[in-house]
């Protein structure tokens, strides 16, 4: 006699125990620096122009913030001075990622403490781990913390990826792991298909962002936001709402900015495009040096074109 026993998936099994930190737009945004260090009168500034812009989340000190040429101290500090300025207007989530597991977890737990509302942790590069040795590293982390942790994932920059499996292995490990910023676009429908339509997967690509959410995607965490927050904002929420057609035109729209931005290693062009724009946010850090005159002339032709300046 046949069983009608249903056997379920993985996905299926999943318990759903972590709710999103956010869907649509977080800007990753970059660190305004001066002569003396953190300029937390800009960073002010930044931050009630993207909440006035209709941004969804601040992603303060990732990748485009300069999380890894700042001491421990500071980077805590700028969490801590993000949180009270925002004052739970939206909410705000902390990279505090590193290839050390033990400095990671510490890192992580510090930026709780400081009032972050989510976690932003890259896998760890230089060492290049397995897959066992990343799942080892982000349950240290997650167990540190109580807080939602977004996993990140940027093989162009740790020299390394994260496999499907092992995000869903994560996920079944903590139930404070919730997602995963994505820059690896090949994979994105693996994801969904193992850790199943819980997973919040944001996109690392701006140029990838509508695709990517006509998946099941949750958001964006962009670094264009840093220029221009309410169209990306818009963006993201006319994919939530499924107007894809809509949503679509506003990233081809988008695409001579994106590509822009990204001619040097980010967030080098972010910054001089913010400056260029009058926003005066400073340089980047050594050994993030200015851009190539060749380049610059390129941003800012295209800054021109399209009448941003």
């Amino acid at each position: 006699m046949q069983s009608d026993m249903h056997i379920k998936s993985g996905a299926e099994m999943r318990i759903v125990m972590a709710k999103s930190v956010f869907k649509g737009s977080g800007v990753a945004l970059i660190t305004p620096f001066n002569e003396t260090g953190v300029d937390f009168q800009k960073l002010d500034e930044l931050l009630e122009f993207q909440i006035k812009g209709g941004t969804d989340a601040i992603i303060i000190t990732g990748t485009t913030g300069e999380a890894s040429v700042m001491p421990d101290e500071e980077q805590i500090e700028v969490i801590r001075h993000t949180v009270e300025t925002v004052n739970h207007r939206i909410p705000v989530i902390a990279g505090c990622g590193s290839n050390d597991t033990k400095h990671g977890a510490e890192l992580s737990r510090m930026a709780e403490e400081a009032g972050a509302d989510g976690l932003l942790s890259v896998t760890p590069y230089y060492n290049k781990t397995t897959q066992k040795g990343l799942i080892e590293h982000y349950k240290r982390i997650a167990k540190a913390v109580s807080v939602p942790v977004i996993l990140y994932n940027v093989p162009g920059r740790t020299g390394m990826n994260m496999e499907p499996a092992t995000v869903a292995a994560l996920m079944d490990a903590c139930d404070n792991i919730i997602g995963i910023k994505e820059c690896n676009f090949n994979q994105v429908g693996d994801i969904f298909q193992i850790c199943g339509p819980e997973v919040q997967v944001y996109s690392g690509e701006d140029g990838l962002a509508v695709p990517l959410m006509s998946m099941g995607g949750s958001g964006v965490i962009s670094v264009v936001a840093n220029l221009l927050p309410n169209p990306v904002s818009s963006m993201m929420h006319a994919c939530l709402e499924g107007e894809y057609p809509k949503a679509a035109a506003m990233q081809i729209e988008l695409l001579p900015l994106i590509k822009a931005l990204f001619c040097e290693t980010s967030p080098i062009p972010v910054k001089e495009a913010m400056n260029m724009l009058g926003m005066q946010v400073g340089e980047c850090r050594l050994p993030l040096t200015s851009m190539e005159e060749k380049n610059r002339q390129y941003l800012q032709e295209t800054l021109q074109t399209m009448h941003l300046i």
